[in-house]
């Protein structure tokens, strides 16, 4: 395997989910699970295709409850692909003997490349070599090439294609009690001697599909009569030894969605039908990768580059060039399963920081779908009887919320009420990505315009949300969660919600804060046209002001506070539960499972307050709690570092990123620990079985923008590039390239104490780069070479018997 590959060997059944989720390949338009095309769904595999942004709604009856449930919708299958020998039963690895095995998925070129040889007896074997493509450079089309080669034998080989619209959504076993049959109106028929189609459209949601597929071959192409929900071809090949026969399938697929189309179907028959050879389209999509590598450049060196490669793909193949055409958010599992049923959550807050410094048209496109949904946003902070915007915690088509009312519990069985509609701090995320996204981009235009108009209406609810307290002298934000998802509510308390997440109060702050800054800096007219169509006056700017400087943070023990109570709370006994049960990630399904609840302990998912450490550096930090009455200082945030990371079971891809982030922005010599956290998370499969179900995009994001600018501490603000680069001994060596402020291709490298600056030439200005002891301004065409000071690692944490472990794992 080298950084450039991810190759698999062998065939384990078990192994197969996961394999498929990893090698799965997309365009940022469709994108399809890396199942073998002779497989069908079940247990073993499950061949998933999914289009960005395309959703349906179904009802069904859980638990005595009526649950509404979107999906992002499972398309017809357009791989199968299978073959025997005349008149023998269909090969497949879980049918037929395996002599050899081997999967290799081509980072550089999108290309998975599957290779199978099968015993036949007698002597006789057969070897499968396909070819797989998802056309990066025209997003609506596929292709798929199967070479067979024959060892000790002739004869004739049956090979049958197909488009199988006869899916359903069924990739998530705790998910099976909801109906997921969203294809209705399937029809198939014949375009052409060597192309057939297929059209459906979702139930509810009316989104018309069109897919078409041309099979080639040197031998004649017959197609079968059209039954049921599948268009099907066959040919049938002579097979000599040594000799290899190729076929070519050729899809291409459009919804109604699309734009500058009449009907998906004539499209995809028109498109499939101009579509060129094999090789042609081949050329075209290397070219097109080759160009995404470029901007994305990436060079750390080792197993931890290898995997950051692998991510990188990933990230490229859910949000490419391609989604600036799309009215799209970014999915938290991909376009490579149904975890989390295709929905937008918070996960762009790790997402777009990475987009803004590579393909900043990207990231204005995903917050346009943000601005898109305002408007459905404020009407649910009037429903919650707010001003203002109150964004879902799960989003999909329409920006209403789609949090389940019910989950369940594989652990103990039970479907149980879900309050992570109470996850209300989304919309500080929102818009802290309109703000960091500008400040990269210099984009005054979206500020001024849809920007202003999202942090506006995003703090007008914050501030409506905040109640005084007479007793505390302080304004208090009341029946919320926080990022750690354990904690929904009071122990024994009927209502769900907690008093004063310090993450939600202080971000609040932080938007309130900057809301006050932009609506300040806007020019005169359009800060007129802003206040007149949505009524703010300056008695109202004035109460944000004020809020800004009182929300209240609570604190115990000399640390801060998870939440107005926190310190109340029982300690677990972790190591018992570690004997226990081993693996401990979830613990709140084995408490809940026990008859016990999370809600009664000091115990974290994942990152809540340290969740500030990742998104503010530690002098803005500090001057946000300064803003609002409060000293934090170094010690006292170490204190808060070591307190939480005692108290977390990592139950979260995104939780090892975060402690990774903050410890090396601490100097922490632990913090390699939890970044491989971060890098494994996937690849490793670490919270054990659910990346076979979708990828965590979030992690996966978030990961290169920890070698982005958690490790150099890259921050874009006031016109400038800031660096405050952190020493981490285990990646001492690594460089990138950026996309800064219309700078195309701005290469940094840090070695060894050194940062090198490298500004392509351009007509742009010059480029400040701000160190911690000094400024210097790097022209386009110049290379600067600067020497760092390399501070010392601090050293671990000791928790109440020891030294605080690293992640929870198995």
């Amino acid at each position: 395997m080298t950084g450039r590959t991810w190759e698999y060997e062998g065939y384990d059944p078990a192994d197969e989910r996961l394999r498929e989720s990893l090698c799965t390949l997309g365009n940022g338009y469709f994108a399809t699970r890396g199942a073998l095309p002779e497989c069908t769904a079940d247990d073993v595999h499950y061949p998933g295709t999914y289009v960005a942004g395309c959703y349906d709604r179904l009802t069904t009856d859980v638990a005595g409850c009526r649950v509404a449930n979107e999906d992002m919708v499972n398309l017809p299958n357009w791989l199968p692909l299978r073959y025997r020998l005349s008149g023998q039963q269909w090969l497949s690895p879980d049918t037929a003997e395996v002599l050899h095995h081997r999967q290799v998925l081509h980072l550089d070129s999108g290309l998975l490349e599957r290779s199978t040889r099968y015993t036949l007896g007698e002597g006789r074997s057969l070897t499968v070599r396909q070819q797989r493509l998802v056309h990066m450079a025209d997003p609506h089309l596929a292709c798929l090439r199967t070479d067979f080669r024959a060892e000790g034998f002739s004869g004739d080989l049956e090979v049958e294609a197909a488009l199988d619209g006869g899916v359903a959504n069924a990739g998530v076993p705790r998910y099976r009690e909801l109906d997921g049959h969203h294809l209705t109106h399937v029809h198939t028929g014949t375009a052409a001697p060597d192309t057939v189609w297929l059209r459906c459209r979702t139930r509810t949601s009316d989104v018309r599909i069109g897919m078409a597929a041309r099979l080639t071959a040197d031998v004649p192409v017959v197609t079968d009569r059209h039954e049921g929900p599948r268009a099907g071809q066959r040919v049938r090949l002579s097979l000599l030894p040594g000799r290899t026969v190729t076929v070519v399938k050729t899809v291409a697929l459009h919804t109604s969605r699309d734009p500058a189309i009449s009907d998906p179907l004539d499209a995809a028959i028109q498109r499939v039908g101009a579509a060129p050879a094999f090789d042609e389209l081949l050329e075209a999509h290397l070219t097109a990768w080759d160009q995404l590598w470029r901007r994305a450049e990436l060079d750390v060196p080792g197993e931890a580059g290898r995997v950051l490669r692998l991510h990188l793909f990933h990230v490229l193949q859910t949000l490419s060039p391609h989604t600036a055409d799309l009215d799209v958010g970014v999915p938290a599992r991909g376009l490579h399963g149904e975890a989390y049923r295709g929905h937008v959550f918070w996960d762009e807050l790790f997402v777009l920081p990475y987009l803004n410094l590579h393909f900043p048209e990207v990231s204005r496109a995903l917050l346009r779908y943000r601005h898109r949904r305002l408007d459905q946003a404020c009407a649910a902070a009037r429903a919650a009887g707010r001003r203002g915007a109150l964004y879902p915690w799960q989003s999909g088509s329409d920006g209403r919320e789609e949090t389940q009312e019910l989950h369940l519990n594989p652990r103990s069985g039970r479907w149980l009420p879900d309050h992570s509609r109470l996850q209300r701090h989304v919309g500080s995320a929102v818009a802290y990505n309109v703000w960091q996204y500008c400040e990269a981009s210099g984009d005054a235009e979206f500020l001024h315009t849809k920007g202003a108009e999202m942090l506006l209406q995003i703090a007008r609810f914050w501030a409506d949300s905040a109640t005084w307290d007479e007793e505390l002298g302080r304004h208090r934000i009341l029946g919320v969660m926080g990022p750690d998802e354990y904690h929904d509510g009071y122990p024994g308390a009927r209502e769900p919600g907690l008093d004063d997440n310090t993450y939600t109060n202080v971000t609040a702050a932080w938007v309130l804060t900057r809301t006050l800054e932009v609506l300040g800096a806007l020019p005169e007219p359009r800060r007129r046209e802003l206040a007149e169509r949505t009524g703010l006056d300056d008695g109202e700017l004035e109460q944000w002001e004020d809020v800004s400087r009182t929300l209240h943070v609570p604190f115990h023990d000399g640390v801060i506070s998870q939440f107005e109570g926190y310190g109340s709370l029982a300690e677990l006994d972790w190591e018992a539960y570690r004997q226990r049960y081993g693996d401990i990630r979830r613990l709140d399904r084995i408490l809940e499972a026990e008859g016990d609840t999370v809600n009664r302990y000091r115990a974290s998912k994942q990152a809540d307050v340290l969740m500030l450490g990742y998104l503010f550096s530690p002098a803005e930090l500090s001057s946000l709690f300064g803003r609002l009455g409060y000293h934090l200082d170094d010690d006292g945030w170490q204190r808060t570092v070591d307190h939480y990371l005692h108290r977390t079971s990592h139950g979260s891809t995104l939780s090892g990123l975060v402690h990774g982030w903050v410890l090396a922005r601490s100097r922490r010599a632990e913090a390699w620990t939890y970044c491989q956290e971060a890098l494994l998370g996937d690849v490793a499969d670490l919270q054990g079985g659910t990346t076979g179900e979708g990828i965590h995009l979030g992690a996966m994001a978030g990961s290169l923008d920890l070698v982005q600018r958690g490790l150099p501490g890259l921050e874009t603000r006031a016109g400038a590039l800031w660096l405050d680069p952190v020493p981490l001994p285990e990646l001492s060596s690594y460089g990138f390239s950026l996309h800064y402020q219309g700078h195309w291709g701005v290469r940094l490298r840090l070695e060894s104490g050194l940062l090198e600056v490298a500004v392509p030439p351009s007509d742009r200005a010059p480029i400040d780069i701000r160190l911690p002891d000094r400024t210097v301004r790097v022209q386009p065409g110049e290379t600067c070479r600067l020497s760092l000071p390399v501070p010392a690692v601090a050293p671990g944490p000791k928790g109440p018997d020891g030294p605080v472990r690293g992640p929870a794992g198995p």
